[in-house]
């Protein structure tokens, strides 16, 4: 007879356990951000390669990047990419050591959302004052 090695052990603590806190989402959206970052890169490359390859490829990857679809999507791309680097800033100043009080990291989690939001939309706006 087989005897249940787990049955004197605790269970580890699940999702359902946690609550979950602003420092929590916001790693896991720094996480999420960094791949998208991926696919945004392959965004820049084909838009790149199109500018190489001659002005038919370009007015088509222009005109795919200009409709409501493709501003969605470089929208988000942009976000993401100043999400990602405002949360890097988070972490850099953790690695110098600062910023670790509970009521300090929260509301530092919560200014990440709030600042690069509030800085996508100013990029965006320049870019369309410009354009």
């Amino acid at each position: 007879m087989m005897a249940n090695v787990t049955q004197n052990r605790p269970l580890s603590p699940h999702l359902q356990i946690y609550k979950l806190i602003p420092t929590m989402a916001m790693s896991i959206v720094h996480r999420i951000t960094g791949g998208a970052l991926y696919f945004g890169t392959l965004l820049v490359a084909l838009w790149l390669i199109a500018a190489a390859s001659g002005s038919s490829a370009f007015d088509y990857v222009s005109w795919i990047y200009g409709s409501i679809i493709g501003q969605l999507v470089l929208f988000g791309y942009t976000w993401a990419l100043v999400h990602h680097m405002v949360g890097g800033f988070r972490h850099f100043m953790w690695d110098l050591g600062y910023g670790f009080e509970k009521s300090f990291s929260t509301m530092l989690a919560k200014a990440t959302v709030a600042i690069s939001v509030a800085v996508t939309i100013v990029l965006w706006i320049i870019a369309h004052i410009v354009w």
